[in-house]
């Protein structure tokens, strides 16, 4: 039995859901989310609030309702209030720039790198004095921004003994004990 899959989603005050040809629409203050879902799932939208039922309890069907119902809460949430990700950049000399949705970033390698940003995320770049860069990620799909953030995370991972790299603000970096020195 799956229990997130059996909760009812809330939708708050200016959003509306539609489900028709085994496809969801969110429509919200911050924009507009599809998501194709199997056809043979019963979705129900009345009152304000959203049910799912699956049509067997077969394991692929239980598998999936929980994901769809979670899918459809995160649309909601996304139209609502929107994601957002903030990553520092922890090193010497590490920058970064945002300019027309292409975010420049200087990580210590002989050239900079560039990364094209999708036009439904919003990218700024942020240096205050004394504080380490941040880069902002903000859009109303979760999948995307989070993508993006791994994506960006992935040019430089943070490494164990300086903690030098890129990181999510708040981000725990396990630490190691360098060489001990020789007697």
């Amino acid at each position: 039995m799956s229990r997130i899959g059996n909760k009812v989603i809330e939708l708050p005050k200016g959003v509306s859901c539609t489900y028709a040809n085994g496809k969801v629409s969110v429509k919200g203050p911050k924009g507009e989310l599809h998501q194709p879902i199997n056809g043979d799932f019963n979705i129900s939208v009345e009152e304000g609030k959203v049910s799912l039922k699956r049509p067997t309890n077969q394991k692929e069907d239980k598998s999936k309702h929980g994901l769809y119902r979670a899918l459809i809460a995160n649309m909601v949430e996304g139209v609502t209030n929107g994601y957002k990700r903030q990553m520092e950049l922890v090193g010497v000399g590490y920058k970064a720039s945002a300019q027309n949705n292409v975010l420049e970033l200087s990580l210590g390698y002989s050239h900079s790198v560039f990364v094209a940003v999708p036009t439904e995320v919003k990218v700024q770049a942020v240096q205050e004095k004394g504080q380490n860069p941040m880069i902002i990620l903000e859009g109303i799909d979760k999948q995307l921004v989070g993508q993006m953030a791994a994506k960006i995370k992935s040019l430089r991972n943070v490494e164990p003994y300086k903690g030098k790299g890129i990181r999510y603000v708040g981000e725990y970096v396990r630490r190691k004990a360098g060489k001990a020195a020789a007697k």
